[in-house]
């Protein structure tokens, strides 16, 4: 098992890893909209998937991975009415590659920020255990 971390990515505000590489896979903790200095500065919900969809390519990045990798995906929303607005951001990102996912709303995140995504991605064979 390796614990990944990097400061392109807010650090972890609790005792926990941005990400883990085990068995194969990568596995990212729930990132948020707080930007490397753990800062929160978007208040709407497009600028705040923008940001944490770029905290988790660092993530990955810093696990050797991409969004190519990625095989799954579980996004918290605090309003299910962003979905659409959500689902244009992602598919920047993401394009033509289309991972697994369940979109969830739930009734608070982490700050009262509007959007968490987390991921699981398969590891480069230098990580594998």
């Amino acid at each position: 098992m390796k614990f990944i971390a990097t400061n392109e990515a807010p650090p972890a505000i609790g005792p926990y890893s941005q990400a883990v590489v085990a068995n194969g896979f990568i596995y990212t903790s729930g990132q948020i909209p707080m930007n490397e200095k753990g800062v929160i500065e978007a208040t709407d919900v497009v600028n705040q998937a923008h940001q944490v969809l770029k905290n988790l390519f660092y993530v990955l990045e810093a696990a050797n991975a991409h969004f190519n990798d990625v095989i799954k995906t579980t996004i918290f929303l605090a309003d299910m009415d962003d979905f659409a607005k959500v689902n244009e951001v992602y598919s920047h990102y993401f394009g033509h590659h289309k991972p697994a996912r369940s979109t969830v709303a739930v009734k608070t995140l982490p700050k009262n920020v509007l959007i968490e995504i987390e991921c699981i991605a398969l590891a480069n064979t230098d990580y594998t255990i």
